[in-house]
C-alpha cells in the first residue's frame, strides 16, 4: 500500500504541472488583462507598459509560468490587480465553498444511495419508477432554474429562508444553496447505485449468503451494497472538485462569496492571477480526491489489493 501511494504521488506531478501550464496558457490568451484594468478607456502606451512591468506580463509566457510555479512552491499565488493578494482571497472564499460542498456531499451521499438502494431492491415497482422519472426532470432541468424557483418559492414567498446567504455563510443557511448545487450529481447517483444494486443482487455471492440464511439487512449490507458501491463511490470522488469548481451559478444565485463568485469576477475582470490560483489549488483537489477514491477501493471490497 505505501509503495502505491508513492508512486500515485509521483505521478500526480506530471499532472498537475500539465494542468497548470494549460490553465496559464489558456488564461493568459483568452484576452488582454492590461485593458481589464484600465476598464472602458484605452490605456495609454506609457501606463500599459508600466502595468504590464509590474505585474511580469511584459516577459515571455514561459517565463511568467515558470516564475508563478517556483512561488506556488512557496506558497505564495499572486497579487490580484486590486493589489490584494490571492492567498487572502482564497482565505475568504475557500471556507464558504468547502462548507458548501460538504452540505451538497453528504446530501448527494445519504440520499442518492438511500434511494438508489429502495429502488434497487424494488426494481419495476411504482417506487422504483416514480424515482426514475424524479431524477429524470431533476437531470433535464438546468440548475439555475432549480435555484431560481426553490429561492422565489422557499426565500420570497414562503419565507423559510433567506433569498441571500450571509457572507459567513454556516452550515444551516447552506441547506438549501447545497440542495441545489448536488440535485444534478443526486440524481445521477440514485440511478447509478439502483443500475448496481440491481445488477449485483443477481450475482452468486448474493445467492450464496441467501441460501446460508442470513439475515437479509446484513445481506444487503455486509455483501450486496459494499460491492455495488464501487462506481458510486467513483463518481462522488471527482464530483468533489467538480461541485467546489461549478458552484459558479448557485453562488450567483443566492449571492455566495466563494471560489465560483472569485473565479466569475476574475473572469470578468480579466484578472489572470486569481483565475489561474484559484484553478490551480481546484487541481490539486481532484487529484487527492481521486488518490482518496482509490485507496477506498480496497476497504469496499477486500479482493482489491494494491503492491
Amino acid at each position: 500500500m505505501g509503495r502505491y501511494v508513492v508512486r500515485r504521488l509521483l505521478q500526480m506531478i506530471p499532472v498537475f504541472i500539465g494542468s497548470t501550464l494549460l490553465i496559464f496558457l489558456m488564461v493568459n490568451v483568452m484576452g488582454d488583462p492590461i485593458a481589464g484594468l484600465c476598464g472602458d478607456k484605452q490605456c495609454d502606451a506609457a501606463t500599459a507598459a508600466q502595468l504590464k512591468k509590474e505585474f511580469g506580463l511584459d516577459k515571455p509566457v514561459w517565463q511568467q509560468y515558470l516564475t508563478y510555479m517556483g512561488n506556488v512552491f512557496t506558497g505564495d499565488f499572486g497579487t490580484a490587480f486590486n493589489g490584494q493578494k490571492v492567498t487572502e482571497l482564497m482565505a475568504t472564499a475557500f471556507p464558504v465553498t468547502i462548507r458548501l460542498t460538504i452540505v451538497a456531499i453528504v446530501i448527494e451521499i445519504v440520499v442518492g444511495i438511500t434511494l438508489g438502494v429502495i429502488t434497487g431492491l424494488k426494481r419495476g415497482r411504482p417506487v422504483d419508477t416514480s424515482v426514475l422519472l424524479l431524477t429524470l426532470v431533476v437531470i433535464s432541468v438546468p440548475t439555475f432554474v432549480t435555484g431560481l424557483l426553490l429561492q422565489l418559492l422557499l426565500g420570497v414567498e414562503w419565507g423559510w429562508i433567506k433569498p441571500s446567504v450571509s457572507t459567513d455563510a454556516t452550515f444551516g443557511e447552506l441547506i438549501v444553496p447545497g440542495l441545489v448545487l448536488a440535485s444534478v450529481s443526486l440524481a445521477y447517483v440514485t440511478r447509478l447505485t439502483r443500475t448496481s444494486i440491481a445488477e449485483n443482487r443477481r450475482s452468486d455471492y448474493v445467492r450464496t449468503a441467501v441460501a446460508k440464511g442470513l439475515p437479509r439487512q446484513r445481506v444487503i449490507v455486509r455483501h450486496l451494497l459494499r460491492n455495488s458501491l464501487i462506481p458510486v463511490v467513483t463518481f462522488i470522488g471527482t464530483d468533489i472538485g467538480a461541485l467546489m469548481g461549478g458552484a459558479i451559478v448557485t453562488e450567483r444565485i443566492f449571492n455566495i462569496h466563494g471560489v465560483g463568485y472569485q473565479l466569475y469576477q476574475g473572469i470578468l475582470r480579466q484578472n489572470t492571477q486569481t483565475v489561474v490560483g484559484f484553478v490551480t489549488v481546484l487541481v490539486l483537489v481532484f487529484l487527492v480526491a481521486n488518490l482518496l477514491v482509490d485507496l477506498l477501493y480496497a476497504v469496499l471490497d477486500p479482493r482489491i489489493r494494491y503492491a
